[in-house]
């Protein structure tokens, strides 16, 4: 009875494993983020660079979060898992676990339970990531492309051409108004007039431009999380208050919004949402925090 017991404990095992491992293998990147949830700093005790490594020791092809992407994973992020590490509760032990996700924050596989009893931080977290790693270590990855994820690629976006000409044209959008609303100010500056004698001086009033507003409004919002609203054509981004701080209009384009009364664009790049704008005659960009 005992040893039929623990054959099917060991059956389940193999096929757990050989089910994990067939997953994985449809996966041909691994994106580390820069920080864990439960450390405070980035890359603290170097953790996310050796586990970037350990990723890199079993066969993945591993990025870092915010690194540049190669062109497939750019125009398909279906092709990548998402990592993280867990830390589990203990008072003499470290634990960790370690999670891999896909491109729609689905579980993909958690490893076996890491442990360490070192006191020291930085040797007991990488110590017990080395031992979580071991149960990856042993599936033996290996990328066989599936066809239902890299279809995918002809569904996020359009060619890689297509999308930078679109943006090109909507920067000599941004441009076009930027020296519209310049022009603008410039007839509706008021004129004070001082008369002398034969002589006339005329004294500008300068005006306020709007990039220079705009910067100053700019830096207020980018410590605020914003929070999406759909409206028609696009959405408004409000914040705690609630205050609508812009309003972004749809383009041609996923992910790339106009924003409305301001010479700006609003697109996404990895998992940032970028504002895009001219300050001083300089092209400036500044990361917002949006939640869709």
């Amino acid at each position: 009875m005992k040893t039929k017991f623990f054959s099917a404990i060991i059956a389940c095992f193999i096929i757990t494993t050989v089910f994990s491992q067939s997953n994985l293998n449809d996966y041909k990147y691994v994106i580390v983020p820069n920080k864990f949830d439960f450390l405070k700093k980035k890359d603290q005790y170097q953790l996310n660079s050796l586990t970037q490594f350990l990723f890199k020791k079993c066969g993945f092809v591993a990025l870092m979060e915010g690194d540049a992407y190669p062109d497939d994973l750019a125009r398909n992020r279906c092709l990548a898992l998402r990592s993280d590490a867990i830390k589990g509760s203990g008072m003499f032990k470290t634990k960790l676990t370690v999670e891999l996700k896909d491109c729609n924050d689905q579980l993909i596989y958690t490893s076996k339970l890491g442990e360490s009893r070192e006191k020291d931080y930085a040797k007991a977290y990488a110590g017990a990531l080395r031992n979580a790693f071991n149960s990856i270590e042993a599936l033996n990855y290996k990328y066989e492309p599936n066809e239902k994820i890299t279809a995918l690629q002809t569904q996020n976006t359009g060619t890689k051409s297509e999308v930078a000409q679109e943006i090109q044209e909507l920067k000599k959008e941004i441009q076009n108004l930027k020296k519209e609303k310049e022009a603008e100010n410039v007839t509706n500056v008021p004129k004070v007039i001082e008369v002398q004698p034969k002589v006339e001086t005329v004294t500008l009033v300068p005006a306020i431009k709007e990039e220079d507003t705009m910067e100053a409004d700019i830096k207020e919002v980018l410590s605020k999380v914003l929070y999406a609203q759909e409206i028609e054509n696009g959405f408004q981004l409000v914040d705690s208050s609630p205050k609508v701080v812009y309003r972004i209009k749809q383009t041609k384009l996923d992910h790339v919004f106009l924003v409305e009364n301001k010479s700006a664009i609003i697109y996404k790049k990895g998992d940032d949402w970028i504002l895009e704008y001219y300050a001083n005659g300089i092209l400036k960009q500044d990361i917002l925090n949006i939640k869709f």
